[in-house]
């Protein structure tokens, strides 16, 4: 699922348009992404989950990466062309994060994969080397699915022309077991202006804490269509959800179990296979027409990020990719937390709403790898052509991105 589909899914309908505190609207899209649905006639959503998955909730609050990648395995990435693209975060404001990948108790932590001797591969040679890195990792499990994340978003000001990232860290623990609970943790990292001259408008503004940003396409009550963000962190948010019907997890087009999950064929034609019974032309989240190869690639990147999938698995998902002709391949991708690895994009016409007049656009939408394991390091969206929720924004602007911190099994429980 797109983070289009994601953001127009996420708000709850009995919010309307009332500007919300950045700490409430971050649980609500947490809780929005991938959550199974209690029937199959009602579109809401249940609980969190970024993309596809209920662990990885945090993530669809918002993101941000870096570059736009390029087709095959040896051209360079381009630069964003707004805003700033040193938008790394370092130091304490981000618990957790580090420079080496993702911890994570089942698979060993990424390793930089571009070197001065090495030898330039065919994209489809990239994805087969993550392939075969991912299916290589230790299959253990444990109480626990755990995943951390930091997301950012860019939103243009209301009251000013400058840009603001808005950045949250969150994390999930899904059960192994029936009948227990899902637990969520999000934290807001506060709103900064994206670039330096962005921070030079901010501060002919006033240099305000609270700032009201723009969705494009919708007026509310107040006068503009958004919500108001703050440039302060706010305080850890907890939050804890029965599982669905006591045994739903992750949704992927249709609700799956973690026994759905661990089952799942580990051949790349069978695995398509599987997860095409339940696309039925549209998005995992929305109703708007969706091409067969833009859905799989999204359920694939859901399955490589953040779902407890066994790693045989996670290797028959980048093989599944290896065979999307419109999927484009790079190397030397940095993501927003300064790490580097590969990339594998598709392109995706969008539109801010199902019934939206205006310009319709195109997101290049982007999973960062390590090539060597096969370890998901990010996935973002960069806009190609301006329209719908990313209207205001130049060819090249990284709208959009979620870096991994953590992804894997524990058995700690987390603090209540």
């Amino acid at each position: 699922m797109n983070p289009i589909d994601q953001l127009r899914a996420a708000r709850p309908g009995h919010l309307g348009d009332t500007p919300v505190d950045p700490r409430t609207r971050a649980a609500e899209l947490s809780r929005a992404m991938a959550g199974p649905r209690r029937a199959p006639a009602r579109r809401g959503v249940v609980r969190p989950g970024w993309g596809l998955g209920l662990a990885g909730a945090a993530a669809a609050v918002t993101a941000v990466a870096v570059t736009i990648s390029a087709t095959g395995g040896t051209v360079p990435d381009a630069s964003p062309a707004r805003p700033n693209p040193d938008l790394a975060i370092s130091g304490p404001e981000v618990p957790g994060s580090t420079a080496s990948g993702p911890a994570s108790s089942s698979s060993a932590s990424s390793s930089p994969t571009a070197s001065a001797s090495r030898v330039e591969l065919s994209s489809r040679s990239i994805l087969l080397a993550a392939a075969h890195g991912a299916a290589r990792q230790p299959d253990t499990t444990g109480a626990y699915w755990h995943t951390a994340s930091v997301t950012r978003m860019l939103s243009e000001a209301a009251d000013g022309d400058y840009t603001v990232v808005e950045l949250a860290r969150n994390e999930g623990w899904t059960p192994l077991a029936t009948g227990g609970e899902q637990w969520f943790r999000t934290r807001s990292l506060g709103a900064r202006p994206a670039s330096p001259d962005d921070e030079a408008a901010w501060r002919r503004a006033g240099s305000p804490t609270r700032i009201k940003v723009e969705v494009p396409g919708k007026q509310g009550s107040g006068g503009y269509g958004g919500y108001v963000v703050s440039t302060e962190p706010g305080e850890a948010k907890d939050d804890r959800s029965p599982l669905v019907d006591g045994d739903k997890v992750f949704w992927l087009g249709r609700n799956v179990t973690m026994k759905d999950l661990r089952g799942l064929p580990d051949d790349p034609g069978a695995l398509k296979a599987w997860l095409l019974r339940a696309y039925k032309g549209t998005g995992t989240e929305a109703d708007t027409p969706m091409s067969s190869d833009a859905w799989l690639f999204s359920v694939a990147i859901g399955l490589i990020t953040e779902m407890p999938v066994t790693p045989r698995v996670r290797g028959a998902a980048f093989r599944m990719l290896a065979d999307l002709k419109t999927a484009e391949v790079s190397r030397d991708v940095t993501d927003a937390e300064g790490r580097t690895g590969s990339a594998v994009a598709i392109e995706e016409r969008v539109r801010g709403k199902a019934d939206a007049k205006g310009p319709e656009g195109v997101l290049r939408n982007r999973l960062i790898f390590d090539e060597a394991t096969g370890t998901a390091l990010a996935r973002d969206s960069v806009v190609v052509r301006p329209g719908g929720l990313q209207a205001g924004f130049e060819p090249g602007t990284v709208w959009h991105s979620q870096t991994i911190l953590e992804a894997g099994w524990t058995d700690e429980k987390p603090a209540s």
